[in-house]
């Protein structure tokens, strides 16, 4: 599996304008900035938020989540069809990020005020529900809008592999030493103690956290969205929805890619987050075990090259997306011998030994897992513009939307119905409660054993992607051909 036609990066030619650099610096600063935003959060903490802060029921938001799930996969088929015949003199993308950026972020706002905004004291509210339901749908609708214009966006931005993948990675690098993911280890540094000692001002906690990451993080991305430019010139001719259906059926990469993150969103369990805060109530240990993989991070970076050279894509994507799978499994076997409290997964001195190992041997693999699964998306965007003449990155997206959005929405109905099933306690985490031991089992096994069973399937599809580096070799230069006749065509 060795890409013996990769380029050495001693060997690239720097005049071939195929590696050269496109993105400025400025630009540079501002993606690297919008990336931090994608982090920037306690997004994480939304499961939480809603069942242990604002307290809807549980059988509310199975509910919610399966409306929300099918409108979902509705809204997707007409948006996709909006954003793919968009032309206008910003771009394709650009306008869809720059105008729902503020309308987003206030619904993002909203949603941390909920408790506030509803005083019922019940969890079977309707008004709860109703409010609940409502800011969901309107920001998934945006949510949509907006993912598939990122997605299109950071496939335009530069026209060739070697500048987009080094502009990934640079970013992904840089904003993890920039503090993307500082609010979310602050407050969980911060809600350990309050678990403790005073767990009836979490709500604030919450709240202000969630308020103040919503607003900072708004104005990042907004920055970038109103400096970023397009630089992969789409076909002036407006692609038909029979077409925009081709784009997918012919395109057998991103079939492979769709199919395997299909097989993924059928996969069931909590996760660790929910093992560390309701088992071991010491979420803190999520930034004490994870210290010496923050110092192996950037050698995963500087790793990436040397895989590239010995490695294919498909491999790598492989070692890189299901590495947690696998290594969670020692993890489960060492969690259920026998401890002080009845089993190792309980016990947090035990578990802090065995999470530091699992943090440290998972991070060897982080820069291939953040660099090369979104830069084979962008390549099967630009093998979709090589075979058919004209690019359809929104289709592209409805079809992987459609497939892994349903899936997700059966996997959301189980793991909701297993906390219900095992009398997952809503009032434990604000009343300084322990959960049932079974329930405790059941968050443990989660986002381990049933993790990697029910994702392991997914690495099948993958074996059969077709975009070797030869076929790589030869699409980007033509495609660099093509781009070139297409704007002497339009300057003159």
């Amino acid at each position: 599996m060795s890409d013996k036609h990769q380029k050495h990066p001693a060997q690239i030619d720097r005049s071939d304008p195929r590696y050269r650099r496109y993105v400025g610096t400025k630009e540079t600063m501002a993606y690297i900035v919008y990336d931090m935003s994608q982090s920037y959060n306690i997004d994480g903490e939304r499961d939480s938020f809603i069942r242990d802060i604002f307290h809807l029921d549980l059988g509310f938001i199975r509910l919610a989540s399966a409306i929300n799930g099918v409108w979902d996969v509705v809204n997707d088929l007409f948006i996709g069809t909006i954003v793919d015949r968009t032309r206008t003199r910003w771009g394709k993308f650009k306008p869809f990020l720059l105008f729902l950026a503020i309308p987003g972020t206030i619904l993002s706002i909203l949603y941390w005020l909920m408790p506030t905004i509803s005083t019922a004291a019940g969890m079977s509210s309707i008004g709860k529900f109703v409010m609940y339901l409502f800011l969901q749908i309107v920001s998934e609708a945006i949510g949509t809008f907006q993912g598939m214009a990122k997605a299109g966006l950071q496939a335009t931005i530069t026209p060739f592999p070697f500048d987009r993948e080094r502009l990934i990675r640079i970013a992904n690098f840089a904003s993890g030493y920039l503090g993307e993911k500082l609010p979310s280890q602050l407050f969980t540094v911060i809600r350990d103690p309050l678990m403790r000692w005073k767990p009836s001002a979490l709500p604030k906690l919450y709240k202000g956290f969630g308020l103040f990451t919503v607003i900072v993080a708004g104005a990042g991305a907004f920055w970038f969205f109103y400096i970023c430019r397009e630089r992969v010139v789409q076909s002036t001719e407006k692609p038909t929805i029979r077409q925009s259906i081709n784009t997918v059926l012919r395109n057998r990469p991103i079939l492979m890619l769709t199919l395997s993150e299909v097989l993924n969103g059928f996969s069931i369990g909590a996760g660790k987050d929910d093992y560390l805060l309701y088992v071991l109530k010491n979420s803190t240990l999520k930034l004490i075990c994870g210290i010496p993989g923050f110092f192996i991070n950037p050698i995963s970076y500087a790793l990436v090259p040397w895989f590239h050279r010995r490695f294919s894509d498909k491999t790598l994507y492989i070692l890189g997306k299901y590495n947690m799978e696998v290594l969670s499994l020692p993890v489960f076997a060492f969690g259920m011998l026998p401890g002080r409290k009845g089993r190792m997964y309980q016990s947090v001195v035990p578990m802090a030994v065995a999470l530091t190992l699992y943090e440290s041997a998972f991070m060897v693999f982080y820069g291939v897992r953040s660099v090369v699964p979104a830069e084979m998306l962008n390549e099967c965007m630009d093998y979709c513009e090589w075979k058919n003449g004209y690019r359809g990155e929104a289709m592209i997206a409805i079809a992987r939307n459609l497939a892994t959005k349903t899936s997700k929405i059966f996997g959301d109905l189980l793991n909701n119905s297993l906390k219900i099933w095992f009398h997952f306690d809503q009032y434990a985490l604000v009343q300084g409660r322990e959960q049932p031991q079974q329930m405790q089992f059941i968050l443990f096994a989660g986002w381990t054993l049933f993790s990697f069973v029910t994702k392991l399937p997914g690495i099948i599809p993958m074996l059969f992607y077709n975009i070797d580096p030869k076929t790589k070799e030869t699409m980007y230069a033509e495609l660099h051909q093509r781009r070139e006749a297409m704007v002497a065509e339009a300057d003159a």
